[in-house]
């Protein structure tokens, strides 16, 4: 009956959901800022799909549901095919359960590696091919790293790629106040022991540097695992950090230890952290980014991801009243590049057919991703689309980060078990910033791993 009623769901929110006649968002050829040649050379060269359907499933609702529809409107009217997205409240849940029952959608759009390799491993995802694989290499910046995230071995045990990336998240930022920065004469840091000589600048100014919260309710903690994972690729080799996901290296490794050293230096400096640092676990971190706007400002820095800003006061205007600077490096460390911290949606084929191939063949045309990168809220490792197509100038910023980085890992909490990177990893950054030592913190998230079964 459950399993029945689930299916059931997905069909009727995939009828809702369908987007087929849906207007073109921008008229082909009209806007300089879309390359719309590569629209024209797939047109032309799937003519013969026309009449056949293909069904996505996937994680994006509401404005994002939108936004994506958009997107598709151009490969249906580029192929004629009836093309339909559709989601669920509890997609995660529901694709599992779908593939299962030997009812999946052509397309499955995953943005969480360990479901993929699940899904791979069960021989419910089709091999996208070397070729595809070969083309993310070479077009997309850092594309060793997006093939990667990609690849999982099949039911035969066999490596292959499975997930075509497409949209993804940001996290090596650290926003201010421009404003704040020209008044007091303070520069944007190009290293990260810029970065601490700014701070001492500000303490010495009487101001504080810093504005740090790790409340989120259940959740409590998460923020500072993001600035852990930053430290951990900002000193020591991607090859480190993987292995650490892995649990190859463990938490208690002089690596990690470090690596949550160097986030100390920051988060438990009272001189550092408005409120000091008894207010950095309380701060939730919606509230945090409000103090860069204070007047006086009560901060003057923000380590967070692309999506903050939508904690700003009202009516932020994002590149004037606020901005961003990538995460920096050491000076010391040049041979670790520049790294970036985030997360990628993929694209992976459960029900094979000329259509869904199709479909990943249309994701490699420029036009795919700037349709949805002229409107909000995306951005794209691809390297040959045209910049100027970012909805902003803040967007287009994030974009050149992403396909000028050396190294992209996903947040490392999001690969660990559960239990570890949503539960005792947070917990023990909350010790952390309550007293106890780096190395205590990180043999007793060790003991929780290990105690794992």
């Amino acid at each position: 009956m459950r399993t029945s009623f689930w299916i059931g769901t997905a069909v009727a929110a995939l009828i809702a959901g369908g987007a087929v006649a849906q207007e073109l968002k921008f008229a082909p050829g009209e806007d300089s800022r879309f390359t719309w040649k590569s629209y024209d050379e797939f047109k032309a060269a799937h003519a013969d799909l026309k009449g056949q359907s293909l069904t996505l499933f996937g994680p994006w609702r509401g404005e994002d549901e939108v936004l994506f529809n958009s997107v598709l409107a151009y490969f249906n009217a580029a192929t004629g095919v009836n093309g339909r997205y559709s989601s669920s409240e509890n997609y995660e849940q529901q694709i599992v359960i779908d593939t299962q029952a030997g009812s999946p959608p052509n397309i499955a759009i995953i943005p969480q590696p360990g479901l993929l390799a699940d899904l791979a491993t069960k021989g419910f995802l089709t091999p996208l091919g070397q070729e595809n694989a070969d083309w993310v290499k070479t077009n997309y910046g850092s594309g060793e790293d997006w093939i990667r995230y990609g690849t999982y071995k099949g039911k035969d045990g066999n490596e292959a790629f499975f997930g075509f990336p497409y949209k993804a998240d940001l996290k090596s930022m650290v926003w201010y106040v421009p404003e704040n920065f020209e008044e007091a004469g303070y520069e944007v840091p190009k290293t990260m022991e810029d970065l601490i000589k700014l701070s001492d600048q500000i303490v010495e100014d009487g101001g504080v540097p810093w504005c740090i919260g790790l409340g989120s309710g259940g959740a409590t903690g998460w923020p500072a695992t993001d600035w852990v994972e930053d430290m951990m690729l900002r000193t020591q080799p991607a090859e480190t950090y993987d292995k650490w996901v892995s649990n190859e290296i463990k938490f208690d490794d002089p690596a990690v230890v470090g690596a949550i050293e160097e986030f100390g230096k920051f988060a438990k400096n009272d001189k550092y952290v408005s409120g000091g640092v008894a207010a950095v676990a309380s701060t939730d971190f919606r509230d945090s980014p409000k103090g860069l706007f204070g007047i006086p400002p009560k901060c003057y820095l923000h380590h967070q991801a692309s999506f903050i800003p939508s904690f700003f006061p009202p009516d932020t205007e994002l590149g004037v009243d606020a901005d961003f600077f990538y995460m920096p490096t050491y000076a010391s460390k040049p041979d670790l590049g520049t790294p970036v911290l985030g997360a990628g949606t993929m694209f992976a084929i459960t029900k094979d057919s000329p259509a869904a191939k199709a479909f990943i063949e249309f994701l490699k045309t420029p036009i795919a991703h700037e349709v949805w990168m002229a409107q909000a809220s995306f951005l794209t490792p691809y390297k040959e689309v045209n910049p100027e197509a970012y909805a902003n100038d803040i967007l287009k910023k994030q974009g050149e980060i992403l396909t000028t980085a050396t190294t992209f890992r996903f947040d490392a909490s999001d690969l660990m078990p559960g239990k570890i990177g949503a539960g005792a990893f947070w917990t023990g950054m909350i010790d952390y910033v309550g007293g106890k030592d780096a190395q205590t913190v990180g043999a007793d998230i060790q003991k929780a791993w290990d105690g794992l079964k």
